[in-house]
C-alpha cells in the first residue's frame, strides 16, 4: 500500500462534498481524484471527513505515506473494483501458505509461543467456517481441504469491495488469511494481528536482549510501517459505519 512520491502542497482549503454515489474530498473546491482519474468517493461521510483531515494535515510537502486512509480508498477504487476476481484468486492462495499453519518444532520456547499466539485464531476459523486447517512443522507446502477452501472462497466473494480491500491488505501485511478474515469480522484487533505476525521476532528480541541493546533499525522501520497500515485498516472499517 505504501507509496514514495511527494509533491508540494498546492491548496489551502480542504472540504467534503456530497456527490452522487458517495462523499468526495475537495481541494480549494476541486474534487480529489485517484491516479486513474476517478473521483475519490467515500461511501460514508465519516470516512470522507477523516480523509479530508489527512489532506488538511499535509504541510509544505504532500507525503502519501502519511495518508493511509486515502491510500486504502484509492486501492479500492482503482484496483479492487477493476481486478476483484484476480485479487480474490490471489488471496485464497494464502490458505495453503498461511503463517499460522507453519510451525517450528525447535526451539521449544518458540513452538510454545506460536501455539499460544496462533491456536486461538485457528480455533476461531474452525468455528466460523466449520472446517479445521492442517498445520505442519515440515518445509513442504500444505494443501488445505476443499471444504475449508470452498467455505472461505464463498465468504470472500460475499464481501463488499470495502471489506475485501481491507481483507487483502491485512492478508498481505500479516501473511495470514485467517488473521485477515478475523480482522474484517472484528474478532481480532490490529495490535493482535501485529503480535501474531511477529512471534518469531519477539522471540529473537528476547534472545538478543533488544530491550537493552535496541532493535535492528531496518526491522523497526518495517514494524512501524506495518502498525500504521494495520491501524489505518481498522479505522477504515470503523468509519464505514
Amino acid at each position: 500500500m505504501r507509496q514514495h512520491c511527494a509533491v508540494k502542497r498546492f491548496y489551502k482549503l480542504v472540504s467534503t462534498k456530497k456527490e452522487l454515489g458517495g462523499f468526495g474530498a475537495c481541494l480549494d473546491g476541486k474534487p480529489v481524484k485517484t491516479p486513474s482519474g476517478t473521483l475519490l468517493l467515500s461511501p460514508t461521510e465519516n470516512l470522507a471527513d477523516e480523509i479530508v483531515k489527512e489532506w488538511a494535515a499535509q504541510e509544505e510537502i504532500i507525503v502519501p505515506d502519511s495518508m493511509p486512509l486515502t491510500q486504502i480508498l484509492t486501492t479500492k477504487i482503482d484496483r479492487i473494483s477493476k481486478e476483484r476476481q484476480a485479487m480474490s484468486e490471489a488471496v485464497i492462495k494464502y490458505l495453503d501458505t498461511d503463517l499460522l499453519c507453519y510451525r517450528t518444532a525447535e526451539p521449544p520456547e518458540l513452538a510454545q509461543m506460536q501455539q499460544e499466539s496462533w491456536d486461538p485464531w485457528l480455533g476461531w476459523f474452525e468455528k466460523k467456517f466449520g472446517a479445521a486447517l492442517e498445520t505442519t512443522t515440515d518445509l513442504a507446502a500444505l494443501e488445505q481441504k476443499e471444504d475449508a477452501r470452498k467455505a472461505v472462497l464463498d465468504d470472500i466473494q460475499s464481501k463488499t469491495d470495502d471489506d475485501f480491500t481491507v481483507l487483502q491488505l491485512v492478508t498481505s501485511l500479516s501473511g495470514s488469511l485467517v488473521l485477515a478474515l478475523a480482522f474484517v469480522e472484528g474478532a481480532v484487533t490490529s495490535e493482535q494481528v501485529f503480535d501474531a505476525a511477529h512471534v518469531e521476532e519477539k522471540h529473537k528480541a528476547a534472545i538478543y536482549n533488544e530491550d537493552l541493546h535496541g532493535p535492528d533499525p531496518m526491522e523497526e522501520k518495517k514494524q512501524i510501517a506495518m502498525k500504521t497500515d494495520l491501524a489505518a485498516a481498522a479505522k477504515f472499517l470503523e468509519f464505514l459505519k
